[in-house]
This record gives structure tokens, sequence and C-alpha cells, in this order.
């Protein structure tokens, strides 16, 4: 058994079912991702781990104390970033770091040691006595991760915690989420960017409508790419037109087309580029960019929950909004 340990865990609303019988451990000092589009069961899971909403079902182990009757006292143990910041905009840095130290019961000296150590830590010292309304984006979202680690927490529960913010910050949460490893604290998080789960997580679970449909290390995840071959062309026309014709004639390939002019072909084995040049060319398409692809755990997603990454885009750009 794990730091967490989740059974049978269930959540429904009146007739609909947020999530639905899932299981899961997660390892002492792992990072464990929570990987799914919108509306796939993650924020009710992480929900439910923290005590913010009861499940319908199941059980929950935090540490040896049970997740839904000793919850309080799970709480204790716990770091706590939801997507949305809880912070006072009113209050400084310094002091909302302090206010929250307090809260877990830390002695002035300590707190306001602490708070001092977080803030430099988290590049915020200049920002310390700014008024929290005040920051940017990407700063609110390190100072709420910063106050979530305040009383130096054996589990930190992480919401989507690069939605939003600009691709500097993203980079620094990042780093701090592999510190926060490093130094010994097990980290959850949910996310939709895979790009994300792939660089940091050591194990991620696919959340599809309140199911988990795989999980396993990132390693184990792309051992099964490593001999798939992707191929990437750059056409001058429609590359749905050719899709049925070129399928036909190379059947040993897989032809993806993508947006207007983009083709992907896949292959078990090494594709040769010449015979598809010359294909093309003798029907009046050229190529503008032939592009070898590495496979990531964006292709492993797509082939195991079969939703298209396209849709992902779609959700990450309108939470940027």
């Amino acid at each position: 058994m794990g730091i967490v340990s989740v059974t049978n865990l269930k959540k429904t609303f009146g007739d609909f079912t947020a999530v639905d019988d899932i299981s899961f451990d997660i390892q002492k000092g792992e990072i464990f991702g929570f990987l799914g589009p919108n509306g796939a069961g993650k924020t009710s899971t992480i929900n439910m781990l923290i005590g913010l909403s009861r499940p319908s079902g199941g059980a929950i182990s935090i540490n040896n104390i049970d997740g839904i009757k000793d919850i309080k006292k799970a709480q204790r143990i716990m770091g706590i970033v939801p997507d949305e910041s809880n912070l006072y905009d009113e209050m400084d840095g310094f002091d909302n770091l302090c206010f929250c130290a307090s809260l877990y019961g830390m002695r002035k000296d300590d707190r306001e040691k602490r708070a001092s150590e977080l803030l430099e830590q988290f590049n915020l010292k200049s920002a310390g006595k700014r008024p929290f309304r005040a920051y940017s984006k990407g700063m609110r979202r390190k100072l709420a991760i910063a106050a979530g680690i305040i009383h130096n927490p054996d589990i930190l529960f992480l919401d989507e915690p690069t939605t939003g913010i600009d691709v500097e910050s993203a980079r620094q949460i990042r780093s701090l989420i592999l510190d926060m490893k490093r130094r010994g604290t097990t980290v959850f998080l949910t996310t939709h960017y895979i790009e994300e789960a792939q660089r940091i997580c050591d194990r991620v679970a696919f959340i599809v409508s309140g199911k988990i449909v795989k999980t396993d290390t990132v390693e184990a995840l792309m051992e099964n790419t490593e001999n798939e071959h992707i191929l990437k062309l750059t056409l001058n026309k429609s590359a749905g037109g050719i899709k049925d014709e070129l399928q036909r004639d190379f059947p040993n390939l897989r032809i993806e087309p993508k947006d207007e002019n983009i083709c992907f072909i896949t292959s078990d084995e090494k594709i040769a580029l010449l015979p598809i040049l010359q294909y093309l060319d003798n029907r009046g398409i050229s190529v503008f960019e032939a592009k070898e692809i590495r496979p990531t755990l964006e292709d492993v997603f797509v082939r195991v929950t079969g939703i298209e990454t396209g849709k992902l885009q779609k959700e990450k750009e309108g939470r940027r909004k």
C-alpha cells in the first residue's frame, strides 16, 4: 500500500456519475499524474481526496489514516493547491504565507522564517510586500504552491498547476515540483497538459468519463512506442484528398491527415521516403517538408483513450482565455 490508497471510489451527482469506481495507489516520494480532458473526473477525484467533497462510495487511505472518517487528521499531512487561488488579495505575499502557516498551528517565529525561505526559493522575495492582487498569474500560482507547502506536508495535491499561466512561469513551477520530489514530498497533480505529465511524472493514470483506463509509469507507457515510426508531411494540397488513394497503394502504412495540408504517416518499420515522394510528385503534389517525429505520451494517450489531441488543445486554449 502506498502513502495514498484509493479503492472503488465513486462520486455521483443525482443521475450523473462523475467518478466511477476507480482504484489506484500513490507511492511515497513519487509524482503521480491524473491525466484527462475537462469533465473526465479529475477535480471531483482530488476534491474527495482532500476532503472538500464526500465520496458516494469506496475508500480512501492517506498514510494509513481513513481519508473519509478521519479526514481532519489526514489534512494535517496534506498540502493543497486548488485550481483557483484561495489566498487574500488585500494581503501581501509574506502575510498570506504567515496566515496559512498559522492555520496549521505553526509558531510565529517558525512561520515567519519559513515564509521568508519560501519567498526566496520561489523567486518572490522582491514581491513579498506587494499585495497579492498585484501579482501576475504566474506569481499568484507560485505563491499558492508556497502556501500549500508552508507546513512541510508529506503529500501535496495540485489541481491543474500550470493552466492559464505564461510559459516561463509554467517552466519554473515544473522545476519547483521536481525540487519538492527531491526533498521527499509526494505529489499528486491533475492536468490535461500531456507534455507536462511526460516531463515530470513518475506514473500517470488516464481518466476518461470518470473511469481510469490505464495506469503505469511514463517509461512503461512509452516502451510500446519505441518501434513506431512517424513521418510528418507538409503538402501543397489538401492532405485529406489523397488519404484513401495513398492508403490503398501503401497498405503497410497508416495515413492520418491533420489540418489542411499536413499528413502523418505511421509504420512499425522504418519508412522509405523516396517512394512516397515520387508517388505524390506523379500526382502533382509537392512536399514542402518531410520530418520524422518521435512518438510521445500524447500518442499513447490517443491510442489508449480514443480521444483526439485536438479536443485537449481546444480545452487548453479555452482555459487560457
